[in-house]
Order: structure tokens, then sequence, then C-alpha cells
């Protein structure tokens, strides 16, 4: 096993002349104050101000699993808003985005990939994120194998397989490309097979069950799946750990009204979790609060990683 930085590699693409571009919001949002995020219109005709809210968490595992980790929560909001709430399983990350572009979907926690493009997109104004008790945050993109697979190192992938999870997430597609190119001169269609999963699940059961040899993932999904037994740590190694990331941004659509977007922001921020639901299943992670978050400043590294990718931000 052995562990690199990141960071190093995003900057080698850069410098070395990958495409960039400014972090811009789609034509339809405005950013008056500079801080990257969709401003709420001031024009009271724009504001919406739903009778029933719609909540979606990032589809990185099977979305009923959490339809019952998050209904404490979701009764926490409606307490708070005075509004009736339901979870909206969505199956993509695609389908999340664009769910909140077309105005069915209110509240939301993005993927750590997914953040700019719902941001610059969909009009996402992330403002939380989960955290230990302590503050400390994040998670690895982790590149995995299973035992006897025949790859001890990231070198050894040239001519597999290797899977990915979605062309929007950031652990499982954004950064290892970006580190595979840079770091190991390995370009995808050329040095190996790329497949898509889907979700880290996919990818975690498809290495463990020996359909791919190699694939890259996040590894808090992969401490949850070893907590309840989905999979076993003899299934799987690890050949390679990212830097630390953020995890889940946690927002709402720009146009609810003010005064609902503050009512929702301070549900996140009193909700108890002793005892919960969320605790039990994110507390496999260390996670056990929300904490406030800056796209500006907290994305930035991921900002970064999709400017060494030549990402561009096409909101149509």
């Amino acid at each position: 096993m052995f562990f690199r930085t990141f960071a190093a590699a995003a900057a080698l693409l850069v410098a070395t002349g990958a495409a960039q571009a400014e972090f811009t919001l789609g034509d339809r949002f405005t950013d008056a104050d500079g801080d990257l995020i969709a401003d709420i219109p001031s024009d009271p005709s724009q504001l919406i101000d739903p009778g029933t809210l719609i909540f979606a968490y990032t589809p990185v595992e099977d979305p009923a699993v959490y339809a019952e980790v998050w209904a404490g929560f979701l009764e926490h909001l409606e307490e708070a808003t005075g509004k009736d709430v339901q979870f909206f399983p969505v199956q993509s990350n695609a389908a999340q985005i664009e769910a909140m572009r077309a105005g069915r979907l209110h509240i939301a926690g993005f993927n750590t990939g997914s953040n700019p493009l719902a941001v610059a997109c969909a009009g996402f104004r992330p403002f939380a994120m989960m955290a230990a008790a302590d503050g400390s945050y994040g998670y690895e993109m982790e590149i995995i194998t299973y035992p006897g697979s025949g790859i001890a190192s990231v070198e050894d992938i040239r001519g597999k397989q290797m899977a990915f999870t979605s062309e929007t997430s950031n652990s499982g597609f954004k950064a290892p490309s970006a580190l595979l190119a840079s770091e190991f001169g390995m370009t995808a269609g050329t040095d190996f097979e790329p497949v898509f999963s889907g979700a880290h699940d996919n990818s975690i059961l498809g290495v463990a069950n020996k359909d791919y040899p190699a694939a890259a993932i996040a590894n808090s999904v992969k401490a949850r799946m070893l907590d309840r037994q989905v999979v076993t740590e003899d299934q799987l190694e690890v050949i390679y750990t990212s830097q630390t990331f953020p995890t889940t941004g946690y927002g709402v659509v720009h146009n609810l009204t003010p005064e609902l977007q503050q009512q929702i922001r301070d549900a996140f921020f009193s909700y108890d979790w002793e005892g919960s639901a969320l605790a039990e299943e994110f507390g496999r992670n260390g996670e056990d609060q929300f904490i406030e978050i800056s796209f500006q400043e907290d994305w930035a590294v991921i900002r970064q990683i999709d400017e060494a990718n030549g990402v561009e931000y096409t909101c149509n």
C-alpha cells in the first residue's frame, strides 16, 4: 500500500497546460456579492414558497436505504418550516441536478463532485456539511482491488479494466482521472479500459465479487458498507489513498423565499443527532453534526480538479 498527495497532481496538470476556465454561474443566475453561488432573487415574483418541500440525498448508495435514515431529520424540517417534506429517491447525480433545475427539488445533499455543476447550473446554495464532533470532516478517494487480482500498485492497472462511478463524481471519476494522467501517465481507453458502475456501492461490490479488477471509490461509502457487513475487509485491498476532500454539501435551491431558506438553514444546525438514525448511519464515518461551509473556500480544491480535467459547466 502506498499514499501520495493529489494536490501536486492537480497542480501539475494545471501547470502543463490543461484547459482551464474561471468558475461562472449559468445565465439564469446572478452573483452580485462574488461568493460564487446564485443570489436570492430580489424580485418577489421570482421567489417560490412551496406547500411541500422535496428533499434528496446524493445517490452514492441505494436510495431506498436512506429514506428511513433521513426520516427523523425530515420530521425536524417539517417542524421548523411548518411544511410537509418528502424524500425524493434520485437514481443518478444527473437526475438530481435536473430535478433542481426544473423546480422539482428544493433541499438536497449533492455529492462532492456534483456540487460545482449544481451550483453553476441548478442554482444550488450549499451551506452545510457533516462533520465529527471536533469539526473535522471529509473523506479520501481510494483505488481498490481484490486479493489475488495481480494488482499491487496503480501501475499494474495498465492493460486491465478499472471501474468508475459516474462522470460527475469527484472520487469516483474526476480525481482519479486527473491523478492517473498526471502522476502515472495513464489515460482511459489507451492504458486501461474504463467502465462505469453508476454508484460507489456498485463499484465496491464489483471489486469484492471480482467483477472489476480495480475501482476508484470514496472510502466513506466503503466504511459504511464494511460496518453493515455488506462487504468484508478481506475482500478488498487499497493501493492508493488521496488527500482529504470535502464530503456531501447540503443546501437549498436559490429561489426559495429568504425566510424559508433561513428556516431550513436553522433546522440543519439545530438538529439533535443523539440517538438518531443519522447518527447511527453516518456515525460509521465519525460524523455527528452539521457544520457551516463555504462553497467558495471549501470547494476550491474540487474546482481545481475540474480545471485540471478541463471540465466546463455547460448549462443548457
